[in-house]
């Protein structure tokens, strides 16, 4: 059972359409006057996943995402370049597709723009002012606030607390000072469209409401946005929608929270604003594994909550994809092999049927990608604990379907795993006595270490203070030093000891090496992983 929190009611809510099986929504898009910030990637990654979710269920979604294409800071960048308006609105829709193509995240089913709308805006101006709910002074078209009872529910402001909202502009002409634009008239070198009150050009607040009862209608399901969209945009959305129709808006409100840049909220003045593009030219991976490992921090927090962006939060997103790649790894290995049924099988089959579950229970308690996501890294864990006992290349192949499944909901595991970049680390795979593989490189590309490489898994150095070196004596860190012979030999001799069942000799060669801060990985393949 879907349970969404409703910013209307302030409480989660079972999830019940007005048509079964069916779902609309709209989301309020960018307005195309400058590149897509992280802020921007939140919002699109969180109504993806939302629409992959539903999908995944076996609903039949109609998605509307919107372009504001006409708007003040359009008209000032065009000012300020020499350009159009027009070719600044059509050059940044281009920029917004090429980022979310990046990001993975799927074109809505509509995805209107603002001025190919303008009838629709001044059908409902024309039917506001007809039913008292506004008035046209010099040019320009306000919506009577007070004349809406309603107003404030969706944000739970009183009308004395909204003056300090966002685009909330003074205005001697107004009646009153809440109330907001419907039409503004333009102003010489503006773009203008002719209308009954005289050349101009829509206010902000109106072309949601035109385009989402367009193609949804009156009621439709679900509206969705960024969290600082709920007061004026979609306050002023409601009172205008609800006092033109008669009828409700929206019935399920979602919106998304902040993005605070090292603990401070994103802002162009801080100097800790961030475009799409910078961070996938600033991260030092191909763009696919970046625009993933960016994708897999954002949705790894509830999409309500406000998170934290830093270098450290990306690396951590790199690290824990690491650990799904490597599972994707083994599992090609083990599909090489093709082996017969094995006893981690059944195991491993259970640990499916209870992350299915989990995975579930997590999406149905709104959206709680955070929650799939733990779900995730238990069955990776399950899987690893079971690969000592051995698996099949069928279960293999069930596994894979599986994972990429779940991680299609979310977007995630979309790189091909022998094309995934490894966060930089110290770990070797020895394939066999004298032959390693770094971790990250495709399992065929097995060679001798290398001078600088053996150097650095014997001594460390300064750039590596993960392998600390070595210090007077042969001792690492007061631990004793060992050599790549001494570490040939153990795993040689423990890998001996396992295939004749001699577990206790087996443990005590890991125990020895994990004293010199070596843990061992034992692979299907029966060759050994270790990290320093």
């Amino acid at each position: 059972m879907l349970k969404i929190y409703n910013t209307l009611s302030g409480k989660k809510e079972v999830f019940e359409p007005l048509i079964p099986w069916q779902v609309g929504m709209y989301v309020c898009g960018v307005t195309v006057y400058d590149l897509c910030h992280i802020g921007h990637a939140r919002s699109a990654l969180v109504f993806d996943v939302i629409r992959n979710y539903f999908e995944y269920k076996g609903f039949k979604v109609t998605y509307i995402r919107n372009f504001t294409d006409i708007d003040d800071k359009i008209i000032a960048r065009a000012q300020r370049e020499g350009l159009i308006w027009k070719d600044v609105a059509e050059k940044y829709i281009r920029e917004y597709y090429s980022d979310m193509k990046l990001l993975g995240v799927r074109e809505a089913d509509i995805e209107p723009k603002a001025t190919e709308h303008i009838d629709e805006m001044q059908n409902i101006i024309s039917g506001l002012m007809e039913n008292g709910h506004a008035y046209s002074t010099d040019g320009d078209v306000f919506y009577k606030v007070k004349s809406f009872g309603d107003y404030g529910k969706l944000s739970k402001r009183n009308t004395e607390d909204m003056l300090a909202g966002a685009r909330v502009e003074i205005d001697e002409r107004k009646a009153d000072p809440l109330d907001f634009a419907l039409w503004k008239s333009s102003k010489p070198g503006e773009p203008e469209w002719e209308s009954p009150w005289g050349v101009g050009r829509p206010g902000w607040h109106i072309e949601c409401s035109a385009m989402s009862m367009k193609y949804l209608g009156a009621p439709f399901d679900i509206h969705g946005g960024g969290k600082d969209l709920i007061f004026p945009h979609h306050e002023n959305e409601i009172a205008q929608s609800e006092a033109f129709s008669g009828k409700a808006f929206a019935r399920y409100w979602i919106h998304n929270g902040f993005v605070n840049v090292n603990q401070e909220k994103m802002s162009k003045s801080l100097g800790n604003f961030f475009t799409i593009r910078e961070v996938i030219e600033k991260y030092p991976c191909s763009p696919d594994v970046t625009s993933e490992i960016l994708r897999y921090f954002i949705i790894s927090n509830h999409y309500r909550s406000p998170f934290d962006f830093s270098d450290h939060a990306m690396n951590s997103a790199h690290a824990a994809l690491d650990g799904f790649y490597s599972l994707f790894q083994k599992i090609d290995e083990i599909k090489q092999l093709k082996a017969p049924n094995k006893e981690g099988d059944h195991a491993v089959r259970n640990a499916i049927i209870e992350c299915k579950k989990d995975f579930l229970e997590a999406m149905d308690d709104d959206f709680n990608t955070a929650g799939a996501i733990a779900c995730l890294q238990k069955f990776k864990k399950e899987f690893n604990t079971n690969l000592n006992q051995g698996i099949s290349d069928g279960c293999a192949t069930e596994i894979e379907s599986f994972i990429k499944g779940l991680g299609g909901v979310l977007g995630i595991f979309q790189v091909k795993p022998d094309e995934w970049e490894f966060s930089k680390s110290n770990i070797i795979i020895i394939a066999e006595p004298g032959k390693f593989v770094i971790e990250g490189q495709t399992a065929e590309l097995k060679h001798q270490l290398s001078d600088k490489e053996e150097n650095l898994l014997t001594k460390g150095d300064e750039n590596h203070p993960t392998i600390p070196p070595l210090s007077k004596g042969g001792q690492r860190g007061g631990r004793p030093g060992l050599s790549n012979d001494e570490i040939n030999r153990l795993v040689s001799e423990r890998e001996e000891a396992r295939k004749n069942k001699n577990w206790k000799r087996s443990d005590e060669i890991r125990d020895m090496l994990a004293k010199s801060g070596i843990i061992l990985e034992d692979r299907p393949d029966g060759s050994t992983r270790i990290k320093r």
